[in-house]
């Protein structure tokens, strides 16, 4: 028995990672801040340690180990997030909260289980905005670089214990976060654009690589962030 927990998982990428985990045959527990999630999904706020803990703890209750943990919850920021100098302070710690600390929280607590274990894997959902500065995006490609760094410490850090980290990096996919962007036609064209596939990615084309990584197929693949962006990084 494969036990993966994903935060974020009541939509977008999570949501279809959700389905494509469970589609493998993994146990799927899912973990969403979201007041009105479905039954079965655990409530809770990545940012909170004690909701955080509180999660895992129910996740161990009902599984008994946990051996994947996905790091999907993530936020843009609003409107206000752009430039340095023009992002209000409580914006940056926003983003920055759930970007970096919402993974950090879910690693730490998952963690001791892992090392018991002896095996275990944490994927992150990062961005290829955390190894290719977008304009106008400070606290998100800031937050994304950290999470970047964060599964490189985990992945040289745990690897004696049997534990691997991985990123996924993916460019712009189509969710209800971006939705607001990418229904607009004029906004669209001027993305795919300068996308060398012509198109944004769906969630489920996302899912397929965290799926792939969860497979226990790549064993000795660790520390690595992996871009899927349509070739926009290529450039």
């Amino acid at each position: 028995m494969t036990v993966a927990v994903v935060t974020g998982g009541a939509s977008g990428i999570g949501s279809a990672t959700v389905a494509r985990l469970r589609a493998d045959g993994i146990d799927v527990a899912v973990l969403d801040v979201a007041k009105d999630v479905a039954s079965g999904v655990i409530a809770c706020d990545v940012t909170d340690p004690d909701q955080v803990q509180h999660a895992v703890d129910a996740v161990l209750g009902r599984f008994g180990r946990i051996d994947v943990l996905v790091n999907n919850a993530g936020i843009t920021g609003s409107s206000d997030a752009t430039t340095l100098h023009e992002t209000p302070v409580q914006e940056w710690d926003r983003v920055h909260a759930v970007n970096v600390r919402g993974p950090f929280l879910c690693a730490r607590a998952v963690l001791p289980t892992m090392i018991e274990q002896g095996a275990g894997h944490i994927i992150t959902i990062a961005s290829v905005a955390g190894l290719v500065a977008f304009p106008g995006r400070a606290a998100y490609t800031s937050s994304k670089g950290a999470a970047v760094m964060l599964t490189k410490s985990i992945a040289v850090d745990y690897a004696r214990y049997g534990v691997r980290a991985n990123a996924v990096c993916p460019g712009m996919v189509y969710t209800a976060m971006t939705s607001w962007r990418l229904d607009q036609p004029e906004l669209r064209t001027d993305i795919e654009r300068q996308i060398p596939l012509g198109r944004v990615a769906q969630p489920d084309e996302i899912a397929e690589a965290v799926a792939l990584l969860a497979s226990g197929r790549l064993t000795y693949l660790t520390g690595h962030p992996l871009v899927i962006d349509g070739g926009l990084s290529a450039l």
